[in-house]
């Protein structure tokens, strides 16, 4: 997660999953090479490293690359929560005034240390409850740095409103 916009009026928070995005595609190639160059030669097995490569690689890449994105806006009182795949846009708006704050799950399932993501926390209404910017958890990042700027940006536009 890292900041992308920050205004006194506009905040945007963005995951874009660059690496993995990377990794998958170099093991779709690897494998519909592998399988082009046995059909070429005349081995017909290669269609399998074609298509079974091909499609695990595809399923993975809508698996696990999904852009996340939060918009708060002062002017349209709202924060956007958006996720776009490879198959789908999703978007959910909530009231800015909805939001009490940013906060940072914590996840121990892993051998390698624990893993965190950002949340928005909504304490009334509808919508009470937890709600993460994105569903993977990761290690990498600056979470509890980029959940302090939403919590200040936040209080700085209710200050002014």
């Amino acid at each position: 997660m890292k900041i992308t916009h920050h205004t006194d009026t506009l905040l945007i928070v963005e995951d874009r999953p660059m690496l993995i995005g990377i990794l998958i595609i170099m093991f779709v190639l690897i494998f519909v090479g592998v399988g082009l160059s046995m059909v070429l030669s005349g081995e017909w097995a290669g269609l399998f490293f074609i298509f079974g490569g091909g499609s695990m690689g595809l399923l993975s890449f809508w698996a696990f690359v999904r852009r996340a994105q939060a918009v708060f806006s002062v002017d349209q009182n709202s924060v956007d929560l958006r996720e776009r795949t490879i198959f789908r846009y999703k978007s959910v708006r909530h009231s800015l005034n909805e939001i009490s704050r940013a906060i940072v799950e914590v996840s121990h399932s892993g051998d390698n240390g624990p893993t965190r993501r950002l949340a928005l926390q909504i304490d009334a209404g509808q919508s009470a409850g937890t709600h993460p910017v994105t569903l993977a958890y990761s290690n990498y990042g600056k979470h509890h740095a980029v959940a302090d700027t939403i919590n200040a940006w936040l209080d700085s536009a209710r200050a002014r409103h």
